[in-house]
C-alpha cells in the first residue's frame, strides 16, 4: 500500500509522505517522510520479503510489491522493462510493481 498524508482540503502536505508495507503475514510497517525508492525504504525498515538483490537497477524481481488499487494511478503503471520482469514472477497481478521503480518524494 502506498499513501500520502493529506489535509482536509485534500491538498498534499509537503514533506509528509507516508508508506505502509503490509507483509504476507499481515504485519504493517509504516515509514513517515521517507525519501527514496520504495525498495530502499523497505530494506531500511527490514520489511520481510523485499530483498532487492540487484540493488535497485530493475534486473531482478526480488522487490516485488502489490500497490493498493486506489493508488495505482498516482504511483503509475509498470514500464516495459519492469513488466518483462514481472511476467516471470509467479505471484504477479495487475497491481504488481517492482518497489525499486517507485520513487517516494
Amino acid at each position: 500500500m502506498f499513501s500520502w498524508n493529506e489535509n482536509p482540503q485534500n491538498e498534499r502536505i509537503e514533506n509528509m509522505a507516508k508508506v505502509t508495507f503490509v507483509t504476507e503475514s499481515g504485519e504493517e510497517i509504516t515509514e513517515n517522510d521517507g525519501t527514496s525508492n520504495l525498495m530502499e525504504i523497505a530494506r531500511q525498515n527490514d520489511v520481510d520479503g523485499i530483498i532487492g538483490a540487484c540493488g535497485g537497477v530493475c534486473s531482478c524481481a526480488t522487490c516485488h510489491v502489490r500497490v493498493k488499487s486506489e493508488w495505482l494511478e498516482r504511483v503509475g503503471r509498470a514500464g516495459e522493462d519492469e513488466q518483462d520482469l514481472l511476467e516471470l514472477e509467479d505471484r504477479a497481478d495487475e497491481r504488481s510493481r517492482l518497489s525499486c521503480q517507485i520513487e517516494m518524494t
